[in-house]
């Protein structure tokens, strides 16, 4: 399952940097090969295999202003060439509309400080994609760190939890966790928490909390949106 290996990989054995602003876009475009690769919806496989359909990376439709998203998948602008990265299946190009919108969060550490902004972020990227027109499916993936210690950077100075002035992530994560259920999630039509435990710190060490959970709830959530897919674009 390439998204879930995606996300690991931005903190298995090296330093996560929470400021660069592509770390979703990493793991929510690994949505599209996985869903391609299970092969439960022949529409979508055979139109991603065709380049009629692809990953806008600028995430808003050709002739719409809107904040970006992490992902987006859409029907290719005539007029434009498709282009197939290494190691992809899916196909980059401009799209006229948005037919599958992913936004993906990560929670490291100081959840409860900057969760209202998250929820916040969160709803509007589903107004965003709803108001490209049509009637897309909005995906949420949210990253969710269960460890009882964290460090953080900026720059050259490190920031320790100590469980006081700066709470361990195990001490934030429950609550956090269910405010994104309540305030976040009925907004989109699936959305996936993905719980894990990170220090950041050397030698870089991460776990899933229950992979063999999360992995069937991935599963189920690819076939969902594969079915939902062949019902709603016909």
């Amino acid at each position: 399952m390439r998204l879930l290996e995606t996300f690991r990989g931005l903190f298995d054995g090296k330093r996560y940097l929470h400021r660069k602003s592509n770390l979703g876009d990493l793991v929510a475009v690994e949505f599209y090969e996985d869903i391609v690769s299970l092969g439960k919806s022949e529409k979508l496989r055979a139109r991603i295999a065709s380049h009629d359909r692809v990953i806008n990376l600028k995430n808003v439709a050709v002739g719409r202003s809107a904040r970006r998203g992490d992902g987006t998948l859409g029907e290719l602008v005539p007029a434009a060439v498709a282009a197939v990265e290494k190691g992809f299946v899916v196909a980059r190009g401009p799209t006229a509309n948005i037919e599958i919108g992913a936004e993906t969060k990560i929670l490291a550490k100081a959840m409860i400080k900057q969760i209202d902004r998250v929820i916040g972020d969160l709803r509007r990227q589903v107004e965003m994609f709803k108001g490209q027109g049509g009637n897309p499916i909005c995906i949420g993936f949210v990253g969710i760190n269960f460890s009882d210690k964290y460090t953080s950077y900026e720059g050259r100075r490190a920031f320790t939890t100590d469980g006081k002035k700066y709470k361990h992530p195990i001490q934030e994560a429950a609550d956090a966790e269910a405010r994104l259920i309540a305030q976040a999630k009925p907004a989109f039509d699936e959305f996936l928490i993905m719980r894990f435990q990170a220090t950041n710190k050397k030698p870089y060490p991460f776990a899933w909390v229950d992979i063999n959970l999360l992995q069937l709830e991935y599963s189920a959530l690819l076939t969902r949106v594969s079915r939902e897919y062949d019902q709603r674009f016909k």
